[in-house]
C-alpha cells in the first residue's frame, strides 16, 4: 500500500531536494515553426534529409531518438548537452541548448545551428521563423511524431470528449502542441530561495504578457495577443487548473509547496518502455488505487491495460505550469512565445537579470496601483493583458512606466554579472517605448492593411547581431 507519506517523499527526492546545492548555471529552449512557402503542409521528407544534413555538418551531434518509421527525431552533442530534436510533430523544430554561464555561449550556438537548418530549408522553400503559433498551421498535416511519448500526449490530448463532468469547456485544438511554439529559460534556484522565487515572478506574469505576448491564431482570433494560454488551459492538461498556468496562492514556505504538489493530477506512466495513457486524476487518489485501467499503443492501434501504481510512478508526474519545478533542481519557466529570433535572447536575459533581485522586484510589485491593488488577481490580469486591447481602467502611462521599472531591475541585475547580457533587453526597451510587442506589432499592420503576414514571417525569421 503506497500511503501519503511515501507519496510526499518521493515527491520531495524528485523536485525539492535537487534544489539543495549552490548552482548558477542557465538553460535555454526554444521551439520554433517550420513552414512551407508554397502554402502547402510541410513536407516531412525534407525535414528528414535536413536533419541527415545537421548531423553531417555538426559531426558531435549522436542520435538521440528514433521514431516507428526509422526517422531521427533527436541529435545530442554529449560534449556539451545542445540537443536539436522535433516537438509534437515534424511541424516544430527545437532547439535545446546545455547549460552555460552566460547568455552570449548559448546565443553564439544557438544563432549558428539556427541559421545553419534556416538556410538549408530555404533551399526547398521552406524557411523558419520567430513566432508562437505557426502562421501557415491550416495548411500542415497535424500527425505526431510516431514515437511512445507524443503519440501518447495526442491521444491524451484527444480523449477531451470522454471527460463528461468536469466543470469546463475545451477548445477543439487537441494538436495544438503541433503549431505552438514557445520559449523556455531553465536557472538554478537554491532550495533556501525557492518559494520566493516562485511567489515573486507569479506575480510578474501579466507584465511578461505584455512585454512577450507572440502568439496569434491568424484567420480565427486578432484578439488574443498570448493564443498560447488558452490552448493548454482549456486541453485535457488543464483537467486539473493545478496543473497548468499560475500559482493562485502564495507559499509560506517549502511545506506549503509540497502541499500542492500533491494536489497535482497524473495522467500516464510508463510500463516496458511504453507509455499507458489514462484519465486524468489527482496524484493521491491515484496512488490510493489498486489497480488503474489505461490504453497503450500496440500494432498501430490503442488497446485497454491495467496497471497497479507503483511509487515509480511520480518521474512520470508531467505539470505544465507556468514556473515548473524540474528533476535536475531547476526551475523552469515557460510563459513565454517563441520571440522574432532576433530577440530570442531577450527571454533568458529577463528572468536571470531578476533572479537574484527578488525583494527588490517584490517591493515594486507591492507599491504598485496602476494594476496591482485593483481588485484582481495575477492570473486574472495576465488574461486582461493578453488582450489586443487593454482594459480602460488601466493608465497606459503608468503601466508602461511599471514594465520599464521591472526591466530596469533585470538590467541592474545583469549589469552586476559584470559580462554585459543587458544589452539582450534592448528589444523590451523598444517595446515599452512603442506600446507594443511582436503580437501587437501584427495585429496592428493586418488591421491597417500595412504588411502582410508573409512580411512578418521573414522579418520575425531574421537572426540579430550584438
Amino acid at each position: 500500500m503506497i500511503n501519503r507519506e511515501m507519496v510526499r517523499d518521493r515527491l520531495y527526492e524528485e523536485f525539492i531536494k535537487p534544489t539543495n546545492q549552490k548552482k548558477n548555471y542557465i538553460g535555454v529552449e526554444i521551439e520554433i515553426p517550420i513552414i512551407n512557402l508554397d502554402k502547402k503542409a510541410v513536407d516531412f521528407e525534407i525535414v528528414h534529409t535536413i536533419t541527415n544534413e545537421f548531423q553531417k555538418q555538426y559531426c558531435d551531434f549522436q542520435v538521440d531518438g528514433i521514431d516507428y518509421s526509422g526517422n531521427v527525431f533527436s541529435l545530442k552533442n554529449p560534449k556539451n548537452d545542445d540537443i536539436v530534436c522535433y516537438d509534437c510533430s515534424y511541424n516544430n523544430i527545437e532547439f535545446a541548448m546545455g547549460r552555460e554561464k552566460d547568455l552570449f555561449s548559448i546565443n553564439d550556438r544557438f544563432s549558428e545551428y539556427y541559421s545553419f537548418v534556416k538556410e538549408s530549408f530555404e533551399e526547398y522553400n521552406h524557411t523558419l521563423t520567430g513566432m508562437g503559433i505557426n502562421p501557415y498551421r491550416k495548411y500542415n498535416q497535424h500527425l505526431p511524431i510516431p514515437s511512445e511519448r507524443y503519440l501518447m500526449l495526442y491521444h491524451h490530448l484527444k480523449s477531451f470528449k470522454d471527460y463528461k463532468d468536469v466543470p469546463m469547456h475545451f477548445h477543439e485544438y487537441p494538436e495544438y502542441g503541433m503549431f505552438s511554439s514557445a520559449s523556455q529559460v531553465q536557472l538554478d534556484v537554491h532550495k533556501d530561495d525557492l518559494v520566493k522565487t516562485i511567489n515573486v515572478f507569479s506575480k510578474i506574469e501579466p507584465i511578461k504578457a505584455l512585454l512577450f505576448s507572440n502568439s496569434l491564431l491568424i484567420d480565427e482570433n486578432k484578439h488574443v495577443t498570448c493564443f498560447r494560454d488558452p490552448l493548454w488551459e482549456y486541453s485535457t492538461h488543464g483537467v486539473n487548473p493545478h496543473n497548468i498556468g499560475m500559482y493562485d496562492v502564495d507559499f509560506k514556505d517549502l511545506e506549503d509547496l509540497q502541499n500542492y504538489l500533491e494536489s497535482l493530477n497524473i495522467y500516464c506512466v510508463m510500463r516496458d518502455g511504453a507509455y499507458i495513457n489514462f484519465t486524468s486524476m489527482n496524484l493521491l487518489d491515484y496512488f490510493a488505487k489498486d489497480s488503474v485501467r489505461g490504453e497503450i499503443y500496440s500494432d498501430g492501434e490503442y488497446k485497454e491495460i491495467d496497471i497497479k501504481p507503483s511509487i515509480d510512478d511520480i518521474d512520470y508526474l508531467r505539470p505544465f505550469k507556468f514556473i515548473n519545478l524540474t528533476f535536475r533542481g531547476t526551475v523552469e519557466f515557460r510563459s513565454v512565445c517563441t520571440q522574432p529570433i532576433r530577440d530570442s535572447m531577450s527571454v533568458a536575459a529577463f528572468h536571470l537579470g531578476l533572479k537574484d533581485r527578488l525583494d527588490e522586484l517584490d517591493e515594486i510589485i507591492s507599491e504598485d496601483t496602476v494594476i496591482y491593488h485593483k481588485g484582481y488577481t495575477a492570473r486574472e490580469l495576465r488574461k486582461l493583458l493578453i488582450q489586443d486591447d487593454i482594459p480602460p481602467f488601466i493608465d497606459m502611462d503608468g503601466l508602461c512606466g511599471l514594465s520599464k521599472d521591472i526591466v530596469d531591475l533585470a538590467a541592474s541585475g545583469l549589469k552586476e554579472r559584470g559580462i554585459g547580457e543587458e544589452i539582450f533587453l534592448n528589444t523590451l526597451y523598444k517595446r515599452i517605448k512603442n506600446r507594443t510587442n511582436p503580437s501587437k506589432d501584427i495585429i496592428d499592420s493586418l488591421n491597417r492593411n500595412n504588411k502582410k503576414i508573409e512580411e512578418f514571417i521573414e522579418d520575425y525569421g531574421k537572426v540579430g547581431s550584438f
